[in-house]
C-alpha cells in the first residue's frame, strides 16, 4: 500500500476577493521556501480536502489549496439558489487562479489535479505557459461536449435502468438535453425540485464509477444533499450545460504551446467517467508529456495511480525523500 505524506495544517491561509462578489478560501502548507505547487480540485465544484495536502513532501513543497468559486469555503455558496453563477466560468477561475498566484508572491507553481481539476490546469497552463513549472494531472478530462454526452448519455448503453431514472428527473424525453435540464432544476429556489434533483444527479455519478474494482477511497459523493452535494451538483451541470465555455477541443488543439514544460498524465483505463482515448489525444498533441495507464483502475483512485502521482511529485521537487514510513 502506498502511504501518502503524514497530516499537515496550513501555515497560511484566507480569503481572497476577486471581485464580482465573489471570496475564493486559499491555503499554505508544507515549507513557505519550498517549491510552490497549486492544487486543481475537481468537480466543478467538489471542494478541496484535507488529504490533498498529503500529497505534497511537506519538507519541499510549498503547497497551495483553493476552493473554487461557489464550493467548498468559498462565497457565495452554490448551494443558495440565490447565488448567481452568471460570473462563474471557466474564464474568471483561470483569472482567479493568477490572482492567487500574484496575492501570494509566486513567480511559477507546479499545477496538479484530477477529472475537471485536469480540464482547469489545462487552460490555465495553456494561457499562462510563463507562469507553470511543471503538470502532473491524472484521471484526464478536457469538457468537450463529446466527453460530456457520453458521460451524461452513451454511457447509458451499460446501466440502461438507471439512465432511464436519471432522464426520468430531468423531466426531458430520450433526445432531450439531460444536462441543461438539471442546471435549471439545480437553480430552482423550490428546495422540493433542487433536492431531489441533486440526488439524481449524484446517483448517476455513483452509477458510472460503480464497476470500479478499487475501494481504496470512498464515493465522491454520498447522495445526501446537503449544502457540499448541492453545490457541486449544481456548478457541474452549470458547467457542463455550457461544455466549460471553451471551443470543441481546444485544449487538445492548443496543448502544443505545453511544449518545454515537463508533464505526466495519469489514467485509469477502466474509467467510464473519462475514457482514455481524452488522455491519449492530449498525449499526442502535448509535445514531451509522459503518460501512464493503468490497465487494472478506473476513475477512482489506486495504489498504482497514488504511487505514480506521489513518484512524479517527489521527483518535480528534485528528488524522492530520504524516509517516509509506510513507503
Amino acid at each position: 500500500m502506498t502511504e501518502l505524506y503524514p497530516p499537515i495544517e496550513p501555515y497560511d491561509q484566507g480569503m481572497l476577493d476577486v471581485g464580482e462578489g465573489n471570496l475564493v478560501y486559499w491555503e499554505t502548507c508544507g515549507n513557505p521556501d519550498g517549491k510552490p505547487a497549486v492544487m486543481v480540485h475537481g468537480g466543478p465544484g467538489q471542494g478541496c480536502v484535507p488529504n490533498m495536502r498529503r500529497m505534497f513532501d511537506p519538507e519541499r513543497y510549498r503547497a497551495v489549496l483553493f476552493d473554487q468559486r461557489g464550493c467548498g469555503r468559498s462565497t457565495p455558496h452554490a448551494s443558495d439558489p440565490d447565488t448567481d453563477l452568471r460570473h462563474n466560468t471557466t474564464d474568471r477561475l483561470v483569472a482567479d487562479m493568477e490572482l492567487l498566484r500574484e496575492h501570494l508572491g509566486i513567480d511559477r507553481w507546479l499545477l496538479t489535479g484530477g477529472s475537471w481539476g485536469t480540464t482547469l490546469a489545462l487552460v490555465y497552463a495553456e494561457r499562462n505557459p510563463h507562469r507553470v513549472s511543471e503538470i502532473m494531472l491524472s484521471a484526464i478530462s478536457t469538457t468537450r461536449r463529446s466527453e460530456i454526452d457520453w458521460l451524461y448519455r452513451g454511457v447509458r448503453r451499460f446501466f440502461p435502468d438507471e439512465w432511464e431514472q436519471f432522464r426520468q428527473g430531468a423531466g426531458t424525453d430520450r433526445d432531450g438535453d439531460v444536462v441543461g435540464a438539471y442546471a435549471r432544476l439545480l437553480g430552482d429556489p423550490d428546495p422540493r425540485v433542487r433536492y431531489p434533483a441533486a440526488k439524481a444527479w449524484c446517483t448517476w455519478e455513483d452509477v458510472v464509477l460503480s464497476l470500479e474494482q478499487q475501494k481504496t477511497a470512498p464515493a465522491v459523493h454520498n447522495c445526501q444533499p446537503g449544502d457540499d452535494v448541492l453545490a457541486f451538483a449544481r456548478l457541474t451541470a452549470h458547467y457542463y450545460a455550457h461544455a466549460g465555455w471553451l471551443e470543441e477541443n481546444a485544449v487538445i488543439r492548443d496543448a502544443g504551446r505545453l511544449a518545454g514544460i515537463p508533464g505526466v498524465l495519469i489514467h485509469g483505463r477502466l474509467d467510464l467517467s473519462c475514457p482514455v482515448d481524452t488522455a491519449w489525444e492530449l498525449a499526442n498533441a502535448w509535445p514531451g508529456v509522459e503518460l501512464l495507464i493503468d490497465d487494472h483502475s478506473g476513475h477512482r483512485g489506486s495504489d498504482i495511480k497514488r504511487a505514480w502521482m506521489l513518484d512524479s511529485l517527489d521527483r518535480f521537487a528534485g528528488g524522492r525523500a530520504d524516509a517516509l514510513a509506510g513507503r
